[in-house]
């Protein structure tokens, strides 16, 4: 069956993004499959005015917005990470042999930096943020899932990193004048 072969395609991309709004793995996926359900159902709906998957990440994003609504729950400001859930750096680590154990810790502080600072974002800031850094999707599609301005987006996106950019200054030693 075609939706198969759309589930498969954007199960785990769908599942990163809702993740970052619901902040636990069971909900994360149980939130998923209802919006794939709802796609589903919605299919006769698609107009195909925008790409799938901007229509289904738009399906995902109320979906888990209602979904902690219903939990009487608000998107959590902050998380306590630990270094195991730090998404990035850790397959990274052994590549290269250039890597000192000073050079890995900072990078481990760094990404837990990041992650945290996503985390505390407001959830329109880190919404854009999440589907520009790692969905890759353009501002166009993002003004179409998030349904606002394109303008309204490069404003949020800006602000998400100038955020994450100001926890970052001090572990990176740049000023405030400098960005990175």
């Amino acid at each position: 069956m075609a939706f198969d072969l759309l589930v498969t395609k954007y199960q785990r991309k769908l599942f990163r993004l809702v993740l970052r709004l619901v902040s636990n793995q069971t909900e994360a996926e149980d939130v998923v499959q209802e919006t794939f359900i709802k796609a589903y159902r919605a299919l006769h709906q698609f107009r195909g005015d925008s790409a799938f998957y901007t229509w289904l990440y738009r399906i995902g994003i109320n979906t888990a917005k209602n979904f902690l609504d219903n939990q009487g729950r608000r998107v959590p400001t902050s998380t306590d990470t630990t270094a195991e859930q730090v998404e990035s750096f850790e397959e990274g680590e052994n590549l290269r042999d250039i890597n000192t154990p000073e050079s890995m810790l900072a990078s481990k502080q760094i990404a837990e930096t990041v992650n945290i600072a996503m985390d505390e974002l407001p959830e329109d800031l880190r919404v854009a943020l999440s589907l520009r850094e790692m969905e890759g999707l353009s501002y166009d599609e993002i003004a179409v899932i998030m349904e606002c301005p394109i303008g309204t987006v490069r404003s949020r996106i800006f602000r998400a990193r100038e955020s994450i950019a100001v926890r970052l200054r001090p572990l990176l030693g740049t000023g405030m004048d400098q960005r990175w």
